[in-house]
This record gives structure tokens, C-alpha cells and sequence, in this order.
């Protein structure tokens, strides 16, 4: 995206205050409208920059949600959904002021059905908490993004994470969701059965809508029971584009990694540096195998071949629960690793994703760029799934360094959408990449648009994010 592709929207300032008043009524100290709430209630995250709301309120329950939203749909006045605010493409700005609603404190697991291999838990619950509460039963939750992420945001923006290769994204693990409509009324999208034929799939509709369709209020997720071996290691290359090659064969042969993770030399510097790793200044593939026993012991020797074909060093693996928590935590902090890594820089992230088999030839030439355009730019990913990370850390005041930085992911977004990939593998579009939302798709993106009219005739769910209305 560029700075420039930004829009201001329409404010309605008697609506606002309209709304704020009434609800100050109704909700006393859960609605607060202090400069520092706001400023932590608007994107932080990237580059992109903050636009804050008007007021916070602080929501404990659906029907809290629900008396929110029909204040503000008689009045038109915005209202965005906020969880961790982890949003990487300003999905929690609010462009046209508005009342931000607070869902942390909906944080319940509300039901766990080991039976039936679901959970259902209220939108505030993060994936950390999720698993420490699953603990005992044998089960986990398997999507992973490196923040502690809210289910409810990472339902919002179909979120992805480490373990999606093996386990699939949030589209793949949400059975069904409560949903407050723009009008206030209450919505369930589907029952707990794994399957169903009746009528329009209406979760998947709301999984990855970003809140410009509704507010989630409950999950219903699934679950996976946890494997009897689980083992990790790292296997390290002389190029990015063999550790690719590598991710590739194993991918088309049907090995089933749980996880396979990329760092590029600059990457593994950084990591190094910051989670006090001692990893070979290469290319890295970060491994984890699920499964039996004898089953791990297989995929591991086929991968171990596969890899050395490619010139990949035997995978050195992490030995003790204690190691393999180590080496995820420092993959899940490479943000932060990178941010460190340039002093006084801006991270942009960028999430491109292609077909595996365009994989090694993407990365190759995302590189080629860098390096053109004289950048500092880590690469990560989830390279099982054809999904990276490359992001340009710049120094804001120069501005021909941000140009640079721009001219690269303009590139990058391109290049995936040629190769028949997506701008976007797991964040989501927000307000970042709405320019290419519609030239990956096209006349698409005019039918999303009319969904959108349609349920939200008034515009007040997240406006500004996602679909481009009115031009």
C-alpha cells in the first residue's frame, strides 16, 4: 500500500455526540473517552496511522454489544470491534471517529465438548488462555499467529499461524458463530454438526469480514487432541531458494509437517540476537513433526532426504519440552526480533502468499527487490502453506526510504496476484490493501461491496475497512 492510498472519511459530529451521550447514560464507567484509551484503541502496529474513536466502551456481555450497536445504528455513527488490537492493516482505525467496543472482558470459555471436539468461549479468550485451559482434558487449539491474539480478532480476520500447514486457518476451525448485526438483532450462524447442507454458509461469510459485517459475541471452535510425539528441530541451507525447493518437495509428496517455518540469513541474525538463539547465520527452515511415534520417525527420515538433496544440514533438534518452547516463542517474537534488529526503524509487514509451486521463484525475486531498492528487509513464513512475511524496517523521516519501501510491496502485491496468489495469506485486508483487494478480484470485490450495502446499509460497521463503497 502507499500513505497515499488512505482516505479520510465523513464524520457525522452530531450523531457522535448524540450517541456518546446516551450511552455514558447507560453504561457509566464502562464507557471511557481519556486521550491514552483512545490512542490504545487505534492501529499501532504498522506504519499506518492511528485514527482514533470517540469513545471506548467496555463490553461484558452479547447483550452489552447489542445495546451499543442500535444506539449507534439509530444515530449513524461507526462502531469498530476491538480485541487485542494486534491488527497488522489498521483494521481497529477509526477513520470516521465512532465508538470503539472493548471485548476483552468477554473472556469466558463457556462450554468444552471433548466428545465432540469442540469449544465454545466468548470472543474476548485469546489462543494462550485457550490452550491453558484445555490442558488437562488432552486437547488444544492449533492457530498460532505470533501475537496472543483474541479468538474473536483472529475469527475477524480469518487468522492463520505456524500450524496452519497441518491444521488449516480459522476458516477451517470455526464451526459457528454469534454475531451482532448492524441493526442490533443477534445472529448464530450454523449448530456445532461438523457438517452441514442448510442454506447459505453463513460463518464463513463472517469469518474474515474484519467487523464490516457484524460484531462476533461467541465461537464455537475445534479442537485437536494432542499428539503423542511432537518433535522439532532446525534444518539450515546455503540459499533461501533451496530452503524453498526443499519446503516444496516435501509439500508435493504429502509429508504432513505441522509446522515449517522460513528465516531468511538477516532473519536468523535477528532472532539470534534477540531471543539469545546460537543458530548458523543461513537460511533456516524452522521443523515440527505430529503424530505416532513410528510416524514422526518417518516423515522426519523422508524430510531428512528430501533436504539433502538440497545441500540442507541434518535437522539439529531441540530435545526437551523446555527447548521446543524456546525455539517457538523466538520464531512467534520475530517482530519484535526485527524491530530490534534496526534501531529507530518502522516495521511495514507484508503478507504475501502464493501456490507452493511459485514459492521458490516469489521469494527469489522479493529479494532481487530488496536488494535493488537498497533495503533492510527479514524474511519469514509459513512457507508450508506458500505464505511469507518480508518487512522493509524503515526510517519514517526519510522519505525517499519510504518511497522505496512502497515501490517493494507494490511489487510484491503484484507479483502474487500474477502468480495467481492473494496481497493477503492471513492478515487481512483492513485499510492497507483495499486497492488490491480489487485487482486480485476483480468484479468480486463489487459483490462483497453489495453484500456489505445490504447488511450495513448505513455504513456504520468498520467503515473504511476492507470493500470500497461510493466510487
Amino acid at each position: 500500500m502507499a500513505l497515499a492510498d488512505l482516505k479520510e472519511e465523513v464524520r457525522n459530529d452530531d450523531g457522535i455526540a448524540t450517541a456518546v451521550g446516551i450511552l455514558k447514560q447507560r453504561f457509566g464507567d464502562k464507557l471511557q473517552t481519556n486521550a491514552s484509551l483512545l490512542e490504545q484503541h487505534s492501529h499501532t502496529t504498522t506504519y499506518i496511522p492511528s485514527q482514533l474513536p470517540d469513545a471506548v466502551v467496555f463490553a461484558e456481555s452479547t447483550e452489552d454489544v447489542q445495546q451499543v450497536v442500535r444506539v449507534c445504528a439509530e444515530h449513524k455513527v461507526p462502531v469498530i470491534a476491538f480485541g487485542t488490537g494486534t491488527s497488522l492493516e489498521g483494521g481497529v482505525n477509526a477513520p470516521a471517529g465512532g465508538i470503539s467496543i472493548d471485548l476483552l472482558r468477554m473472556n469466558k470459555v463457556l462450554s468444552v465438548n471433548a466428545e465432540d471436539l469442540d469449544v465454545t468461549l466468548q470472543p474476548g479468550v485469546t489462543r494462550e488462555d485457550l490452550n491453558i485451559a484445555l490442558r488437562d482434558q488432552g486437547l488444544f487449539f492449533p492457530i498460532d499467529p505470533g501475537a496472543n491474539a483474541s479468538l474473536g480478532g483472529m475469527a475477524a480476520t480469518r487468522a492463520s499461524g505456524t500450524n496452519a500447514v497441518r491444521y488449516g486457518t480459522m476458516r477451517d476451525n470455526v464451526i459457528n458463530l454469534t454475531v451482532v448485526m448492524p441493526d442490533g438483532s443477534v445472529v448464530k450462524t450454523a449448530g456445532r454438526a461438523r457438517k452441514s447442507s442448510a442454506g447459505y454458509d453463513l460463518t464463513r461469510l463472517m469469518v474474515g469480514s474484519e467487523g464490516t459485517l457484524g460484531i462476533i459475541t461467541e465461537l464455537t471452535l475445534r479442537l485437536h487432541g494432542i499428539p503423542e510425539n511432537i518433535s522439532s528441530g532446525i534444518c539450515q541451507f546455503e540459499t533461501v531458494e533451496d530452503a524453498c525447493n526443499a519446503t516444496i518437495m516435501a509439500m508435493q509428496i504429502g509429508l504432513p509437517l505441522a509446522r515449517i517455518e522460513l528465516l531468511d540469513t538477516p532473519m536468523t541474525d535477528a532472532i539470534n540476537q534477540y531471543s539469545n538463539m546460537n543458530m548458523e547465520l543461513k537460511p533456516t527452515l524452522m521443523l515440527e513433526f505430529h503424530g505416532t511415534d513410528k510416524g514422526v520417525a518417518e516423515q522426519t527420515e523422508m524430510f531428512g532426504e528430501i533436504a539433502a538433496e538440497l545441500g540442507g544440514t541434518p535437522i539439529e533438534w531441540v530435545n526437551t519440552v523446555e527447548e521446543r518452547n524456546k525455539l517457538w516463542k523466538a520464531r512467534h517474537d520475530a517482530y519484535p526480533a526485527m524491530l530490534a534488529y534496526r534501531p529507530g526503524a518502522q516495521g511495514i509487514a507484508t503478507d504475501a502468499c502464493v501456490p507452493i509451486s511459485r514459492l521458490a521463484e516469489c521469494v527469489a525475486e522479493t529479494i532481487n527487490d530488496v536488494e535493488e531498492l537498497n533495503l533492510v528487509a527479514p524474511i519469514v513464513g509459513h512457507v508450508g502453506d506458500g505464505n511469507f512475511h518480508v518487512s522493509p524496517l524503515v526510517m519514517m523521516e526519510d522519505a525517499d526510504e519510504v518511497a522505496r519501501a512502497e515501490t517493494m510491496i507494490e511489487r510484491l502485491n503484484m507479483r502474487t496476484i500474477a502468480m495467481e496468489g492473494t496481497c493477503t495469506g492471513e492478515h487481512g485486508i483492513g485499510q492497507g490493501k483495499r486497492r488490491f483487494l480489487k485487482i486480485e478480484h476483480g468484479g468480486g470485490a463489487d459483490i462483497m461491496a453489495a453484500i456489505k450495502r445490504s447488511i450495513d446499509p448505513d455504513n456504520i460497521m468498520n467503515p473504511g475497512k476492507v470493500v470500497t463503497l461510493g466510487e
